[in-house]
């Protein structure tokens, strides 16, 4: 039984991937951003998220069971939070600050079972995956998506070894990515290096992904030849949704 995730198939057609943020440990904001038109996957983010590994079970259910593909950014390159978080469905893993080739590849090792990699055998409540035990096993390595994250200069310069390792997927920090730089966002140097990154990666036939915030950014993205991008979080959706009715308000 082959493990059949939404986001793959996207990758499959060469369609736009369109994802929204979860930081918020919600089962229901996740359920209502997975229903909604057009989202193909869910960041659950236990990076900056108030999110941690007791909530990924049901996290990556309520996604799945939703139709969109649930991935879980972990906080660090950590073979133990890779296991946790596939363990507990997800049907990929991002990784934050992927700065060298040399770190990559240890997540990739990490994501995957042997002889591929180095994963401990364990998938008893892989339920989001579609599967368990080694029905699950059969077709993880495959199915699994693997995505890391560029957001600092070192992995800009060794962008082109990093697309080599077994990754699916580049996703760029934008905004992590002009802080480490010490340029504005959306400035020369910034868009330059946001350039390479997506003609590098889409060269070696992975797919590039970059995170924003609005439907306007994420259109850009897409023209620009991005295959993966997110359309904002759901704090952000709601803080400005909030403000927006405020502002209709008078004498406040």
């Amino acid at each position: 039984m082959a493990l059949n995730f939404p986001l793959r198939q996207k990758f499959a057609a060469q369609a736009r991937a369109a994802g929204g943020w979860l930081t918020l440990p919600s089962t229901v904001i996740a359920r209502t951003i997975a229903l909604t038109k057009g989202i193909s996957w869910i960041l659950i983010d236990a990076e900056h998220g108030l999110i941690s590994d007791q909530h990924f079970y049901d996290l990556t259910n309520t996604v799945a069971s939703s139709g969109a593909s649930p991935l879980i950014r972990i906080p660090a390159d950590e073979p133990w939070m890779i296991k946790r978080a596939l363990d507990a469905g997800a049907h990929g893993i991002m990784v934050p600050m992927a700065n060298s080739a040399e770190i990559v590849r240890k997540v990739v090792e990490a994501a995957k079972y042997p002889p591929v990699g180095i994963r401990g055998y364990g998938p008893m409540f892989t339920h989001a995956a579609g599967a368990l035990n080694a029905t699950y096993k059969a077709s993880a390595n495959d199915a699994i998506i693997v995505s890391v994250q560029i957001e600092h200069p070192d992995a800009v310069a060794q962008i082109e070894e990093i697309v080599k390792e077994g990754i699916d997927a580049t996703f760029i920090g934008p905004y992590d990515l002009a802080v480490s730089m010490g340029v504005e966002v959306g400035g020369v140097e910034h868009e330059a290096a946001i350039a390479k990154i997506l003609e590098v990666t889409r060269k070696a036939g992975k797919i590039a992904g970059i995170f924003c915030l609005t439907g306007e950014q994420a259109e850009k993205r897409f023209a620009q030849g991005f295959q993966m991008v997110s359309v904002t979080t759901d704090i952000d959706t709601l803080f400005d949704g909030f403000a927006a009715a405020l502002g209709k308000v008078s004498s406040l």
